[in-house]
């Protein structure tokens, strides 16, 4: 199957931080991402997140993830923040609760096609006893 997804990425950049720190942590998440910087901020784009999707499997995280989705979810779209520091170090953690001082990553999802259920099964499928299963797994 074909996905069809914009994805917005955009963090802030304080006068603390390094501008290229902080767009090697956009980088290293979301490594198809074009980013520009833009006053205080940097922001990017992409069109997969096939990269952030072997991190969510990577760290075993696909049933927080899809909580997160789904909670964020508003018709075609759905967004979550993430940790600027780990993102730096190549690691996926999601930023709930209160913003990070220096502020988060924070990503928008628009699904073009086919829906937001299919997309988010895609890049962090339903598990079982922590392994990810598929509906194509199950016949």
């Amino acid at each position: 199957m074909i996905y069809s997804v914009d994805v917005q990425i955009t963090a802030p950049v304080n006068d603390t931080e390094v501008t290229d720190r902080v767009a090697d942590a956009i980088l290293n998440v979301f490594p198809n991402a074009t980013v520009e910087e833009q006053p205080g901020e940097l922001v990017g784009e992409t069109h997969s997140l096939e990269t952030f999707s072997e991190h969510l499997h990577r760290r075993e995280i696909l049933d927080a993830a899809r909580k997160v989705f789904f909670e964020n979810r508003r018709g075609d779209t759905f967004s979550f923040d993430l940790k600027k520091q780990p993102a730096f170090e190549d690691t996926v953690t999601f930023a709930v609760g209160n913003p990070s001082e220096l502020g988060d990553i924070h990503v928008r999802v628009r699904v073009n096609d086919p829906s937001v259920e299919a997309y988010v099964d895609h890049i962090a499928p339903p598990t079982e006893e922590g392994k990810p299963v598929r509906p194509d797994d199950q016949e």
